[in-house]
């Protein structure tokens, strides 16, 4: 068999579906299917317009918090706690037994250690100048 290595800044979307497919097939022989479920909580103001949320997923026993962003002017309020309370509770009748997120945000880190999450490791300069965090909970 012929192999040719392609460096592509512009992968389509079917290169990507391969990608994703095999590795998923290979953890699903490895450790099990992941039962990947998303999960998301939105902030909706006025209109119905969304103000903020939280975004992520349950997978093997795990909640992770991908985003979670508020607007400016909720910011202070409690608000992020609260999502994030949401998001455990959900995880839990999941049947997850952790969460885990990242975050470079000095403020965001203080919030989420304040909600029980602890740092197991960092990345120094991601972005340059900043810390990337990652902390996680036992739930």
């Amino acid at each position: 068999m012929s192999l040719r290595l392609e460096l592509t800044d512009n992968p389509s979307a079917a290169e990507l579906a391969a990608v994703g497919g095999g590795l998923t097939a290979f953890n699903d022989n490895d450790v099990g299917p992941a039962e990947r479920n998303p999960l998301a909580i939105l902030v909706r103001g006025d209109g119905d317009t969304v103000q903020g949320g939280l975004s992520g997923y349950t997978a093997w026993g795990w909640l992770y918090v991908q985003w979670l962003w508020l607007a400016e002017d909720l910011r202070g309020q409690g608000l992020a706690a609260r999502l994030l309370a949401m998001a455990d509770s959900e995880a839990i009748k999941r049947g997850c037994h952790g969460a885990y997120i990242d975050s470079f945000s000095p403020t965001a880190i203080d919030v989420y250690q304040r909600a029980g999450y602890v740092e197991f490791g960092r990345l120094n300069d991601f972005p340059p100048g900043r810390t990337r965090v990652f902390l996680q909970k036992a739930l």
